[in-house]
């Protein structure tokens, strides 16, 4: 075997060693939540830790569902982020179409006056907001929590540069052929579309599922909280139920990973596509 073989070869190990050591530091503090999870609160404060459970108990998922009423706040999430993500895919697809394929006076103005409020933090529009909210009577509600937040100048910016790379001849024999804008946008665009969409999708439904402070601003009664929001309070002033705790993150991370696995191969196609058209 050649020095220049050697050399490869070590190189190639080393990188997997590399790789395989980030992954044990990546997944370690996930592996040990959901440990931590199924322990009862004696064997978690052992002096000698153990990283199996010695008796695996489902107490803390049961009192999660039970007394801390995540049952609740765990649909709460759950009709926030689905609500929020096929809204704002389907807002942000009709803007960014309208910014990549119809002509009209100004566009490219209107646009670049979008892509400047990326620049304003969502802080100082926060109150304004909530007055017109608390106006309309929409507190305590999951129009209020979730209308606000649909369009997305992001969203809008990364459908719109997808769709301009899309030819105008097809677009153009939809037409010749009597289809309107409408049957475009939902029968040719959209499909077309489906990598880009499905990785919006995964932004919006995770972005929406670990909003803490709008949530907390908004849902003002304890019955409308999300779940971010409801961990929040598990933590006590003097003590934490770690077990109750660890039980809770588990229930905010196996969704996340659920939607992104259901997702996934859109989602890659969508980077090999712009990897090819770039």
């Amino acid at each position: 075997m050649s020095a220049r073989v050697r050399v490869s070869k070590w190189k190639e190990w080393s990188f997997f060693a590399f790789l395989c050591l980030s992954l044990v530091f990546t997944l370690f503090p996930f592996i040990w939540m959901l440990s931590t999870s199924f322990k009862s609160p004696g064997e978690i404060f052992t002096q000698t830790p153990t990283f199996i459970p010695v008796q695996a108990t489902l107490d803390n998922y049961r009192n999660l569902l039970q007394s801390a009423n995540l049952g609740r706040s765990f649909l709460n999430s759950l009709v926030f982020a689905t609500g929020m993500t096929i809204l704002s895919v389907l807002c942000n697809a009709m803007a960014a179409y309208g910014f990549a394929k119809l002509s009209f006076p100004g566009r490219e103005k209107i646009f670049a006056l979008l892509l400047l409020t990326m620049m304003v933090p969502g802080q100082v529009t926060m109150m304004p907001v909530f007055l017109i909210l608390k106006t309309l009577g929409f507190l305590n509600s999951f129009v209020g929590l979730i209308i606000p937040g649909i369009a997305s100048v992001f969203g809008i910016f990364m459908l719109r540069q997808f769709m301009q790379a899309i030819p105008e001849e097809i677009l153009e024999a939809a037409r010749i052929d009597g289809c309107s804008e409408y049957r475009i946008f939902f029968s040719i665009m959209l499909p077309l579309c489906r990598p880009v969409l499905a990785t919006l999708a995964i932004f919006s439904f995770i972005g929406a599922w670990n909003e803490f402070f709008w949530p907390l601003v908004i849902m003002l009664r304890e019955d409308m909280q999300t779940l971010p929001v409801a961990l929040a309070n598990l933590n006590g002033q003097f003590n934490t139920d770690w077990g109750l705790l660890m039980a809770g993150s588990v229930l905010v991370v196996v969704p996340v990973i659920l939607v992104f696995l259901l997702a996934q191969k859109h989602y890659i196609k969508g980077i090999a596509a712009g990897g090819v058209k770039g």
